[in-house]
């Protein structure tokens, strides 16, 4: 044989074997892809329960936190009303109070007592829950301060708080009530 030819017959047989192994490994690559695929279908399905199981888990989590704040909202004045009950308490023992007719003198200071009491408990109370008088030292000033009447004053100059008719409290940084103040003309 013609060494052309030997090399062709050769080639051809690399073919044949090629082409065998080929079918072999397309059936072996037919199980193993069969296999894989079963194996990632199971994976997937694990993943999806899983992705439910987090996402359950996360509405869990966010309903807790909603009744959590809404239990913060509606209990929020918890600290400062039991506070405000020695307040209560006070006024009610004044209350309560026998006024003697002899001694009329001594029972008005006695209640005057008793409400400045009373009036200073408030303050600390206030205090401590970060409610503050609006201040007038500053002068006017229309963000803590109503003007509810313009007067004559030689005393202060225009624009400037001559009385406050109705002290103005803030709660942290916001106005509960601005106070009430005439200025000079």
């Amino acid at each position: 044989m013609s060494k052309e030819k030997h090399e062709k017959k050769s080639q051809n047989e690399d073919e044949i074997l090629d082409e065998i192994e080929s079918s072999e490994s397309s059936e072996e690559s037919e199980e193993s892809s069969s296999d894989e695929k079963e194996e990632l279908l199971a994976k997937i399905a694990q993943l999806e329960e899983q992705k439910l199981r987090d996402y359950a888990e996360f509405e869990n989590l966010k309903k807790r936190y909603e009744k959590e704040k809404a239990q913060a909202i509606a209990y929020a004045q918890e600290s400062f009303a039991r506070d405000m009950l020695s307040v209560i308490d006070a006024l009610d023992s004044a209350n309560s109070l026998e006024i003697d007719e002899e001694n009329l003198k001594e029972s008005l200071e006695k209640i005057k007592e008793g409400i400045e009491l009373t009036t200073e408990q408030f303050k600390k109370i206030f205090s401590k829950h970060g409610i503050e008088l609006i201040t007038i030292e500053d002068g006017f000033d229309p963000n803590f301060h109503e003007a509810v009447m313009k007067v004559d004053s030689d005393d202060v100059d225009s624009g400037e708080i001559v009385q406050v008719f109705q002290k103005g409290y803030k709660y942290k940084d916001r106005v509960l009530r601005p106070a009430m103040v005439s200025i000079a003309n």
